[in-house]
């Protein structure tokens, strides 16, 4: 007994490091770092181990044990956060959704600025939990109370069901504003990623609820504003390189929009819309709307294609406004509040921050915009991993603290 156990012990160990060489070398022959980035080392350790969580998770989904997000999502959920004894924070809920308060501990005479905050992580990773410094922080250094909104996940809850939690959680939060003490004039829609997404669509859904309190302005740090092309230039620069690839993006597009993914080659083709769908698009999110300076490290246009039926069908998702809110009419657009839009250079979704940017702008709506020439997707979130930190993740949030104290 005690020898079979020994002997399935070390085929686990040899299985783990044999695992752990395979994503290394997968890392080399398949990863960009670009010269930007600082730290680039840090980058790729800190990539390799995201690699071998998704490969762990990948083979548990295929044994049917677990789905790969919910296995890296429980290996995040288990790493350590601090206490910061200056911000009082409340596990609460809005129904069904977990909500998490955090409120400076110092008395305010006035209400405070109200920020409601929505992670990232492609809709299937990230929660409360490996959100909690930034919130804190964010939270301590703007004088704010922040509620984050544990909304949700894919696979298990695909879309709308994240997108909703957070607009639920939204209009529950304008009703009760005197609860937390917070101001009904200077409320703040903010979210990274997925969750800055999801933020801009909160935003133009509460357009016209003329019962609540009126949204003062939106952060939206490199969010996801479409979800219809996937070979912009910064798709096609930023392809390989950490911590979102083209290709984990669109596993995450097919887990949050229950596609599946031998669909793929005819989405990167951009076979999956029609043609005329795309000529109609074409004045907010072609790439001639993309200043020429952010080309120059490569960019092929991709040509029009007779589009496949079966797969449209499939992903026709995509064009509603709850997933690209980039193609909302001119008519919402306009009378959206400011915003602060932060995108990183060395980022897959640089050009969606970059073409929402131009609409707000072109629709007379102040914009306020910070480029992180050094910066790539996610290095905000590192900011709670005290090993892995970057410069520009705290740039990053002090130019939302920034905005947040002139409001």
């Amino acid at each position: 007994m005690w020898a079979l156990l020994l002997v399935l012990l070390k085929a686990a160990c040899v299985c783990f490091v044999g695992m752990g060489l395979w994503v290394i070398c997968s890392h080399f022959f398949t990863t960009d770092i670009p010269a930007a980035i600082s730290h680039p080392v840090k980058l790729r350790v800190l990539h390799c181990l995201f690699q071998l969580l998704v490969t762990w998770g990948t083979i548990f989904e295929k044994l049917g044990i677990c789905s790969m997000p919910q296995f890296v999502s429980f290996v995040y959920n288990r790493l350590p956060s601090k206490q910061d004894p200056d911000v009082v924070v409340k596990d609460l809920r809005f129904g069904t959704i977990p909500v998490r308060v955090y409120q400076p501990r110092m008395s305010s005479c006035t209400p405070r600025r109200g920020v409601l905050f929505f992670h990232g992580g492609g809709t299937i990773i990230g929660s409360l939990k490996t959100y909690h410094l930034i919130c804190c922080r964010l939270s301590k250094e703007s004088d704010s109370v922040v509620l984050a909104v544990g909304y949700r996940k894919a696979p298990q809850h695909k879309f709308p069901t994240p997108v909703r939690d957070c607009l639920v959680a939204t209009v529950h939060f304008l009703r009760t504003l005197d609860v937390y003490g917070v101001d009904p004039a200077r409320v703040v829609l903010c979210g990274d990623s997925a969750g800055g997404g999801m933020a801009a669509v909160v935003c133009q859904k509460l357009m016209d609820w003329s019962d609540l309190p009126k949204i003062r302005a939106q952060i939206l740090v490199y969010p996801v504003v479409q979800m219809m092309d996937f070979r912009l230039p910064s798709y096609q620069q930023s392809a390989k390189t950490p911590l979102l690839s083209r290709n984990f993006a669109f596993r995450c597009f097919c887990y949050y929009m229950d596609i599946h993914p031998s669909w793929k080659s005819v989405v990167m083709k951009r076979a999956h819309l029609p043609v005329e769908v795309w000529e109609k698009y074409r004045k907010w999110l072609g790439s001639e709307n993309i200043p020429e300076r952010f080309k120059k490290r490569g960019y092929q246009e991709v040509p029009l294609v007779p589009y496949n039926e079966d797969a449209y069908l499939e992903t026709q998702q995509a064009l509603d406004l709850m997933n690209t809110p980039l193609i909302a009419e001119d008519e919402i657009v306009s009378r959206l509040p400011e915003a602060c839009i932060v995108s990183c250079e060395n980022d897959l979704l640089r050009d969606d921050s970059l073409l929402y940017k131009k609409r707000l702008e072109d629709l007379g709506v102040p914009v306020t915009w910070h480029h992180m020439e050094d910066g790539f997707h996610g290095v905000l979130n590192m900011l709670s991993m005290p090993y892995f930190q970057f410069p520009c993740s705290t740039r990053i949030l002090n130019a939302m603290v920034h905005f947040l104290k002139g409001l």
